[in-house]
């Protein structure tokens, strides 16, 4: 019987994301389950699975023992993309990390725009931030999806080099508009951090309270016309 590695949802969705036929960098790689998942499948060619700790990197190195994988993957002890040549790979996955981490790997690597390199990043946390920079230093988000694990929702972006029409607020916090299952569930969550965010900020008559509240107020009467909007398509 053929072996197979079951991913979590979490990663299922970032491995759909990834271009079949490619040779594809996993940064941030922990045991590897991803570019050795894509393996089995067929789906890649071979994978540089890099981390910044060896320990990870160790794990790594055992899944390709197990799944007998050795030949098809190489592995790279680095921060970020730093040990890996242009010419190594031709798609690049980072998944689970924060926003912020995502854009400083991205700022030292500007091949990957410049060569038109296909990126699925899945950030954990700042995607507004993420978005933004992605948006005004030449990238474009060609597609997000959605994933379920217990009660989190992930995201994850397919990326390329191009130019990014403009996001309004709303959509640099939760992504354009789809017809995701999941989506109303999604804006659910952001409307909630909102209104949250709005009722600390109730109370305040400094200047700069005012000014964050009424920002607020416009972020959540877009997400909340989003939110209609996916009705509608259901």
């Amino acid at each position: 019987m053929n072996k197979v590695i079951e991913l979590s949802p979490r990663l299922r969705m970032v491995a759909d994301l990834v271009p079949c036929g490619s040779r594809l960098a996993d940064v941030g790689t922990d045991h590897a389950y991803l570019p050795a998942a894509l393996l089995l499948e067929g789906k890649i060619s071979a994978a540089v699975a890099a981390d910044l700790r060896p320990g990870p990197l160790s794990r790594a190195r055992l899944t390709a023992e197990e799944y007998e994988l050795a030949e098809k993957i190489s592995f790279c002890l680095c921060d970020g993309l730093k040990g890996i040549s242009a010419d190594q790979v031709d798609a690049v996955v980072i998944a689970g990390m924060g926003g912020e981490t995502i854009r400083d790997i991205l700022k030292a690597a500007p091949w990957t725009r410049e060569r038109n390199v296909p990126l699925v990043l899945q950030p954990m946390s700042t995607m507004a931030e993420l978005r933004e920079w992605l948006m005004s230093n030449g990238y474009e988000i060609r597609e997000e999806r959605l994933a379920q694990e217990g009660d989190t929702i992930y995201t994850a972006f397919l990326v390329g080099a191009g130019e990014m029409p403009a996001l309004s607020p709303a959509e640099r916090l939760a992504g354009r508009n789809t017809r995701d299952a999941l989506r109303g569930l999604w804006l659910d969550r952001w409307i909630r951090k909102t209104d949250t965010a709005l009722n600390g900020l109730a109370l305040s008559k400094q200047e700069q309270a005012v000014q964050r509240r009424v920002a607020l107020e416009q972020v959540r009467t877009g997400l909340v016309d989003m939110k209609k909007e996916w009705e509608t398509w259901q």
